[in-house]
C-alpha cells in the first residue's frame, strides 16, 4: 500500500511538472518527450522497488544509464532522460526548474588575451562607444582562436605568413563582416606598435577592402499582415501575453528591439499616458503616447503573467532566474508569429521587430505625414535618417517620374574580357594574389596591371621568385607622360603583390 501511494506521490509530481510546462510555453514536441522520459523513471522505480523519488532515487537512475561508460557516449533519447530526471527533481524541491541555456566563453585568457584585454581598456578611455568595444572584443578573440589552434600563445611570436593566413579564412563571412575584422586587427597592430609591444607595425600587412555600405530598400509589411502578426499571438498563457504587449510596441510605436527589452518601470508615466525613456542606439530622450491598446496589455501581462521579480525591467523570460530579455529574442517572438501568422516570403525579407519599425514609417507616409513628425515619432536625431523611408513610398515616387525619352539604337564595339596568360614565372602567383583579394570584397581588377608587369619581368629576364629592391625600384621609374597618380597605383599594386609573397614564404622587398 506504501509503495503504490509512493508511485502515485510521483504521478502527482509528473503531472504539476506537466502542467508547468505547458503553462511556461514549452512546445508540444518537448512536453511530449518529458511524458516519454517520465514513464521511463517510473518504471525504473518499479523494478527496483523504490517507493520516494528523492536525491537518491535521481542518482541511482542517471548510474543505471550511464553503466560504466560515460555521459558523452549515450543516446540522445538517454541524455533526455538523465535531463527529464533532474527536471523533476528540481521541480519537487522548487515548483520550478531552470531556463537551461548553453552560453558560450567568449572570456579573453592568457598572455595573448591579457594584450587584447589591455588594448580594449585602452579603446575605452579614448571613450569609444560600449557596442564597438564588444564589436572588436569579438573579432579579436576569432583572431585568438585562430592563433591558439596553430600554437601561438604570444602576440611576439606571430608572423607575416600567419597574419594572411587568418586574413584568408575570413572568406567566407559576409563582405561587412570581413571589413570590420579588418579594421579591428589593423587597430590592434598599430597600437602593439605604437606601445613598443611589437618592433615592427603589422598593420600595413592588413589591406583595405575598399567596401562600402550598401543603402538597402527598408523591408515592410502591408496593413492587414500587421493585424495578423498581432491576432496570432495566444495570449491565454504567460508568455502569450508578453508578447502580445512586446508585438504592440514595435508595430504601434515603432520602438527599437534594444528599447523595448531595456524598458524599465520608471519609464511608464500612466498618469500622463507617456512612454518616456532614452534611447538605446542615439541616446535621444523620446516621450511617446501610451495608447489604451498598449496599456491595457502592459497592464495585462503584470497583473497576470509576469513573474514575481525585483528586477526594474518590464519584460522577462518566462523561465527562472527571470532575467531581462535580449534583443535576439525580441527578434525571435516576432519571426514566430510572423510564421504563425501565415505571412509569406518572410525569408528574402526582414522579419524581426526593425520590419515593425519600417512598416510604421510606411504607413505614416501614406498618410501624408510630415517628415519632421515621423522622426520624432522613431526617435531619429535629424531628418536625414528619416529620409530613407522615402523610397518606399510608391504613390509620392509615381508623381515624380519623368517621361522615358525615346531610345535611339547606337553602334557599340563588342568585345569580352577572357581568361588572362601570363608569361612569366609569377603567372600562378598573379592568379592567386587576385584571387585572395576577391575573397576580401574587392571590385577592381587588376589584370591590367599584372600583365604589364609580366611583360616587364621578361623583358628584364626575372625568372626567380622573390622581387628584389633593383627591379622595383626600375619598376618604380617615372614614364614619359605618366600621371602622379598612375605612377603611384602601379606602384602601390606591386607593393601589395610584394607584402603577399612575403606573406606566404617568398622573400620580396617592400617600398616604404
Amino acid at each position: 500500500m506504501e509503495n503504490k501511494q509512493s508511485i502515485e506521490s510521483f504521478d502527482v509530481i509528473a503531472a504539476d511538472l506537466i502542467s508547468y510546462l505547458v503553462q511556461v510555453g514549452y512546445s508540444e514536441l518537448s512536453i511530449n518527450r518529458y511524458r516519454s522520459c517520465i514513464k521511463r523513471i517510473k518504471t525504473f522505480m518499479q523494478q527496483e522497488g523504490r517507493t520516494i523519488f528523492n536525491a537518491e532515487t535521481c542518482s541511482h537512475f542517471v548510474e543505471h544509464l550511464i553503466g560504466n561508460g560515460s555521459y558523452q557516449d549515450l543516446s540522445r533519447w538517454n541524455k533526455d532522460e538523465i535531463r527529464c530526471a533532474n527536471a523533476v527533481f528540481e521541480y519537487r524541491l522548487t515548483g520550478s526548474i531552470s531556463f537551461r541555456t548553453v552560453h558560450k566563453d567568449r572570456t579573453l585568457h592568457g598572455k595573448l588575451g591579457k594584450t587584447i584585454s589591455d588594448y580594449l581598456s585602452y579603446r575605452v578611455a579614448r571613450g569609444v562607444a560600449k557596442d564597438t568595444i564588444e564589436g572588436n572584443r569579438l573579432y579579436l578573440q576569432r583572431f585568438q582562436d585562430y592563433l591558439e589552434s596553430h600554437g601561438i600563445t604570444d602576440v611576439k611570436e606571430v608572423s607575416q605568413s600567419d597574419i594572411l593566413s587568418f586574413i584568408k579564412s575570413l572568406g567566407f563571412y559576409s563582405k561587412g563582416t570581413i571589413h570590420c575584422n579588418l579594421c579591428t586587427l589593423r587597430g590592434f597592430f598599430r597600437y602593439l606598435h605604437d606601445s613598443g609591444i611589437l618592433d615592427v607595425d603589422w598593420s600595413y600587412l592588413v589591406p583595405k577592402d575598399n567596401y562600402k555600405k550598401e543603402s538597402k530598400l527598408p523591408n515592410t509589411y502591408e496593413k492587414d499582415e500587421i493585424e495578423r502578426i498581432i491576432k496570432a499571438v495566444d495570449r491565454g498563457n504567460p508568455k502569450g501575453k508578453r508578447d502580445y504587449a512586446i508585438i504592440l510596441l514595435a508595430a504601434r510605436l515603432g520602438l527599437r528591439a534594444s528599447d523595448i527589452c531595456r524598458m524599465k518601470f520608471e519609464n511608464l508615466l500612466w498618469e500622463q499616458n507617456l512612454i518616456v525613456l532614452t534611447q538605446q542606439k542615439t541616446g535621444k530622450r523620446i516621450e511617446l503616447p501610451l495608447l489604451l491598446e498598449i496599456g491595457n496589455s502592459i497592464l495585462d501581462y503584470l497583473k497576470y503573467a509576469r513573474p514575481h521579480s525585483p528586477s526594474p525591467y518590464v519584460f522577462l523570460h518566462v523561465n527562472p532566474c527571470y532575467e531581462r530579455l535580449q534583443e535576439p529574442t525580441i527578434h525571435s517572438i516576432v519571426s514566430q508569429y510572423m510564421r504563425l501568422a501565415g505571412i509569406h516570403n518572410i525569408s528574402n525579407k526582414k522579419h524581426g521587430p526593425h520590419a515593425l519599425r519600417h512598416s510604421l514609417a510606411g504607413f505614416l507616409l501614406e498618410k501624408k505625414t510630415p517628415l519632421p513628425v515621423i522622426s520624432e515619432v522613431l526617435g531619429h536625431t535629424n531628418t536625414e535618417s528619416t529620409k530613407t523611408y522615402l523610397r518606399i513610398d510608391m504613390e509620392s515616387l509615381r508623381q515624380c517620374a519623368l517621361e522615358v525619352p525615346p531610345f535611339i539604337h547606337h553602334f557599340m564595339k563588342e568585345g569580352g574580357t577572357g581568361m588572362v596568360e601570363y608569361n612569366s614565372s609569377y603567372g600562378p602567383f598573379f592568379t592567386e594574389y587576385m584571387e585572395f583579394k576577391r575573397s576580401l570584397g574587392y571590385r577592381y581588377k587588376y589584370e591590367y596591371v599584372f600583365t604589364a608587369f609580366d611583360r616587364f619581368l621578361l623583358d628584364n629576364n626575372v625568372t626567380e621568385i622573390g622581387l628584389t629592391r633593383k627591379i622595383c625600384q626600375k619598376w618604380g621609374q617615372k614614364r614619359p607622360n605618366e600621371s602622379d597618380v598612375t605612377r603611384y597605383k602601379r606602384i602601390n599594386d606591386i607593393r601589395n603583390f610584394s607584402i603577399y609573397l612575403n606573406g606566404i614564404g617568398y622573400p620580396s622587398y617592400v617600398s616604404r
